[in-house]
């Protein structure tokens, strides 16, 4: 039995005496124990070392207490198993050499067996988990097949993923080929993480905001309603679309047990989008964590009381940055934790 189970709790919508609280990206680049990591071993070993990813996933809930743990890993893990080559290059961000442009590109893409080219995360979760020792929940994750596709065809990060939307605009036969193969690899992957032990999994659509509306709904949201109802029997699915303000309406009748809000979207704007009936999760600025401590617990108060204690999960609007201080985390972990109605 989980000592602290008030994040799968308000997950259920179940009445509680504050909020729970986690961070995107609270395992990592933030931190002096992480950093110590990172001296030593790339950004793929460590995702790959199951002693390494459960070790960095714990450090966060050791120095602050968050209520849930999120697996340390990465979005691109995924086109690697799927025979996609994936390089993380210093000071530049993920880099694929060969992006999938044509249908001879398509030809080389697999659906993998997760057990086999995943094998390491799910060994990484068992590792967690005895660490965690029944603490706190462990939450797995995965990119939306749209938010993967914009690497697969880009290539690297970028402001407009160009690339990706031509391919979806000229030739959208091969798109959404592509798309159904990363839902089938998603849809296994997440189901593996939860037979290995995660209690929730959160699905992020980082590039979600690039398309329109119209846009969104046939590249990005009808793949993941897949991968919610492939999921939403075995676990709570959380479902993080970035700058899809618009969409949090369809978001909110999908099935998915809660749903993320950035912070350009106001608790208020949140609950009326989504009818007030759904967990909601967010949305401080990350940069915000740059104010000072005593400014950031009087704005976490503020944010709470916005959304309510119920129905809501404490969290930033996207992933912490790496320049915000230690002890700004820890104001915004411990305002949710002194928290009274």
């Amino acid at each position: 039995m989980l000592k602290n189970d008030l994040f799968l709790k308000a997950l259920k919508g179940e009445t509680v005496d504050r909020p729970p609280v986690w961070m995107m990206r609270q395992a990592g680049r933030y931190l002096p124990e992480f950093m110590e990591i990172r001296k030593k071993y790339d950004f793929f070993t460590r995702c790959q070392t199951p002693e390494l990813a459960s070790e960095i996933t714990v450090q966060p809930i050791r120095r602050f207490g968050m209520d849930a743990a999120i697996l340390f890993s990465d979005i691109l893990v995924i086109p690697q198993a799927m025979n996609i080559e994936v390089q993380m290059k210093p000071n530049f961000g993920p880099y694929l050499p060969n992006p999938i442009r044509t249908l001879q590109d398509l030809d080389r893409v697999i659906v993998p067996d997760v057990n086999d080219t995943l094998g390491y995360v799910m060994q990484a979760i068992a590792a967690t988990k005895e660490k965690l020792n029944n603490e706190v929940p462990l939450i797995g994750f995965a990119g939306s097949p749209w938010t993967i596709l914009c690497y697969c065809v880009q290539g690297q990060g970028s402001k407009s993923f160009d690339k990706a939307k031509e391919l979806c605009f000229t030739r959208p036969a091969i798109a959404h080929e592509l798309l159904q193969r990363i839902t089938d690899t998603t849809i296994a992957y997440l189901k593996a993480k939860v037979t290995a032990g995660v209690d929730a999994v959160q699905v992020f659509d980082s590039w979600g905001g690039m398309l329109s509306p119209v846009d969104y709904k046939e590249f990005s949201w009808q793949y993941i309603q897949q991968i919610i109802d492939a999921l939403k029997d075995e676990a709570p699915v959380i479902v993080f679309g970035k700058g899809c303000w618009f969409a949090l309406d369809d978001m909110a009748k999908s099935g998915a047990a809660a749903l993320g809000v950035d912070w350009t979207c106001s608790a208020r704007n949140a609950r009326y989008l989504t009818g007030g009936k759904i967990t909601l999760q967010g949305n401080f600025d990350p940069a915000r964590l740059l104010s000072p401590p005593e400014d950031i617990k009087k704005m976490v108060k503020q944010m709470i009381n916005e959304f309510g204690k119920d129905q809501y999960v404490v969290n930033l609007g996207h992933g912490i940055l790496p320049n915000i201080p230690v002890e700004n985390a820890k104001a915004f972990i411990d305002a949710v934790k002194e928290y009274e109605v």
